[in-house]
């Protein structure tokens, strides 16, 4: 691959340079309540330690190139370095965001970015919203629909065919009833189909998605609220995963459509994921609501904590207990640097789009591929041009494997998509359908070195064809 395409974020190379100031200055805070001599039962061999280091090392190269453009598969790409520093500083201190008593200073910025995050969204400046950090998305899901159930109590939640597992998963941990509602044959919400559904009048809320883990599908989120308000339903919108397109959501040719993005500040609830577009390490997802009088839901008091301060303990409105003050300091650094706006993270994320909308362009001339459908954010979906279901289940199967087995500097990684013929005759597919099911490619281009490589993923997946 060019030079010019080989990955280093901005502060990439300074990494260790910031990391070691961090360590000597955090060591220098901790000096200034007087020495201490360690406890010899926590000493180890430091030839021990390199040893085991470096066999770790070892080990953590049996994974897939995630920080490079050739990995064009799942959702998944290194944090950025300022999210490393934020991350790694506050973590030598390990404050807990449960309780200001184990965290003050992270507690106050995870304030400050839940604030930034909801005013992304439209939603009012606190204290006229709520919400905090959680471990990842399905936590901060688990958390609007356990909210959903003590405002509608015996109510059900309805949410696409297309929506993410967890929401039936999540339904059946906290007792309430899940519906699917049909899909149509973008992966959006069927709207007719929910009009009737809320109208038999058993479903509370409805969880709109705005950004599908499988397609990258955005349901109309306008569509869904304005049908959930005539029959007095909340609207919970999973935009875990695409929620920080709104930074683009301008109509823009490399942007996305505004409407339903627009639309997310006149819903009950949102959830996003900054560990997927927000350059931040895994765990850090967060939930807000609109309405901070849910509060009263979260009440609870513990007999050994919330005594430092009469102000708001993140404890006292999340589910979880325990969550690490790094997260929050490693995505205040980032939006430090990088704003949540069009011109800050969303730069970030248009060439993504770009990208998807360029592979996608050629894949629709391409003799050897099928465009599956149009991609909505930044996942391509495609198949090979075979006539039989069973054989595009088979050479999708094969170009995977074959471009993951050649060798680093010539590879190539993709994922699959199951589909089923239906699928596949509702977008226009002339599949025999001789298997129920069968897989397809799949390709996240969330990293914005993407834009630049997709002349050669599309030659390489060629060849591989």
């Amino acid at each position: 691959m060019p030079e010019s395409l080989r990955p280093m974020p901005a502060g990439a190379a300074g990494l260790g340079a910031q990391l070691q100031v961090a360590v000597t200055e955090m060591a220098a805070w901790m000096n200034e309540y007087g020495d201490v001599a360690a406890h010899p039962s926590q000493d180890v061999d430091l030839d021990a330690l390199a040893a085991a280091a470096a066999d770790l090392r070892s080990r953590l190269r049996d994974n897939y190139p995630f920080h490079h453009p050739r990995y064009a598969a799942q959702m998944l790409k290194p944090p950025h370095p300022a999210a490393v520093i934020g991350y790694v500083t506050a973590m030598l201190v390990n404050p807990n965001n449960h309780a200001l008593d184990g965290g003050p200073a992270t507690a106050a910025l995870e304030k400050d970015v839940v604030a930034q995050l909801a005013a992304m969204f439209g939603f009012p400046e606190a204290p006229r919203h709520l919400g905090h950090l959680t471990s990842s998305g399905t936590i901060a899901n688990l958390e609007a629909l356990f909210v959903a159930r003590e405002t509608h109590p015996g109510k059900a939640i309805a949410h696409s065919a297309d929506a993410h597992y967890t929401h039936a998963r999540m339904a059946h941990l906290l007792g309430i009833e899940s519906v699917a509602v049909p899909s149509t044959a973008d992966g959006t919400m069927d709207l007719d189909a929910l009009e009737a559904l809320l109208g038999a009048g058993r479903v509370g809320t409805v969880v709109a998605t705005a950004g599908s883990t499988g397609l990258g599908a955005v349901d109309p989120v306008h569509e869904i609220l304005a049908i959930a308000r005539r029959h007095g339903v909340r609207v919970h919108v999973d935009a875990a995963y695409g929620g920080f397109f709104r930074l683009i959501a301008d109509d823009r040719p490399d942007g996305i459509a505004a409407a339903p993005f627009l639309a997310i500040s006149d819903c009950d609830s949102v959830v996003i994921d900054p560990h997927k577009h927000g350059l931040q390490p895994y765990g850090c997802g967060a939930v807000i609501f609109r309405d901070p009088g849910v509060a009263q839901h979260y009440l609870h008091d513990s007999p050994y904590t919330y005594f430092t301060s009469d102000d708001l303990h993140l404890g006292e409105i999340s589910i979880e207990c325990s969550r690490a003050g790094a997260a929050a300091a490693a995505l205040w650094l980032t939006l430090r640097l990088l704003p949540l706006t069009p011109d800050g993270l969303g730069a970030v994320l248009r060439p993504g789009r770009r990208a998807a909308l360029d592979w996608a362009r050629r894949i629709e001339e391409s003799d050897e591929l099928r465009l599956f459908q149009p991609p909505q954010l930044d996942i391509v979906t495609y198949l090979p041009a075979r006539d039989r279901l069973s054989e595009v289940d088979a050479v999708s199967a094969a170009v995977m494997a074959a471009g993951m087995a050649r060798p680093p500097a010539d590879s190539l990684f993709l994922a699959t998509y199951g589909v089923d013929a239906a699928a596949l005759a509702a977008r226009g597919h002339p599949v025999e359908a001789d298997v129920p099911t069968g897989r397809i490619l799949r390709s996240v281009l969330m990293k914005p070195e993407s834009e630049a490589a997709v002349p050669w993923l599309h030659e390489q997946l060629l060849g591989l064809l």
